[in-house]
């Protein structure tokens, strides 16, 4: 297994941050990362993207539905009752537009990783990863707002 570090977390955090604050104008605090199960429930909206190179993983991206909705109406800039395939493919773009920050910031440090197309997933769904711990960071806004942030690196 991986040890995660934090020159590893921080790219995807900067990224992350950086991003919901240019695209969806949210300014995100990080709550307290926790080892978690790839264990997401019913209400939840799932992006899934990911990363090969000199670093290999793959990041989750959850939203319970009603911040999907939140962030794709901003993203949109119009409201967004209900997680459609239009709203669907703007909370994929944002997946893509984080990843793509975050293997830039890989690349300013020397180290080069390639990303994989998004994969949406909603409902219960479970995950099965042998090869790697996955570490949730909630990025917070609006005092109680969360998107789960998970990430799982493979080792060598």
């Amino acid at each position: 297994m991986t040890l995660l570090k934090s020159e590893h977390l921080n790219p995807f955090l900067m990224a992350s941050t950086r991003i919901l604050k240019e695209m969806c104008f949210v300014d995100t605090r990080l709550g307290k990362p926790y080892i978690k199960d790839p264990l997401f429930l019913e209400n939840t909206l799932i992006i899934i993207i990911g990363f090969t190179g000199e670093i290999r993983g793959q990041v989750m991206i959850a939203f319970e539905t009603k911040i999907a909705c939140d962030i794709a109406s901003r993203m949109m800039q119009m409201p967004v009752p209900v997680m459609d395939d239009i709203s669907k493919s703007a909370i994929c773009e944002l997946g893509n537009m984080i990843m793509g920050n975050t293997a830039t910031i890989f690349s300013t440090r020397g180290i080069a990783i390639d990303i994989t197309p998004p994969t949406v997933g909603n409902g219960t769904i479970s995950f099965t990863n042998n090869y790697a711990k996955n570490i949730c960071i909630p990025l917070i806004y609006e005092n109680n707002k969360a998107i789960e942030f998970n990430i799982a690196l493979k080792g060598e």
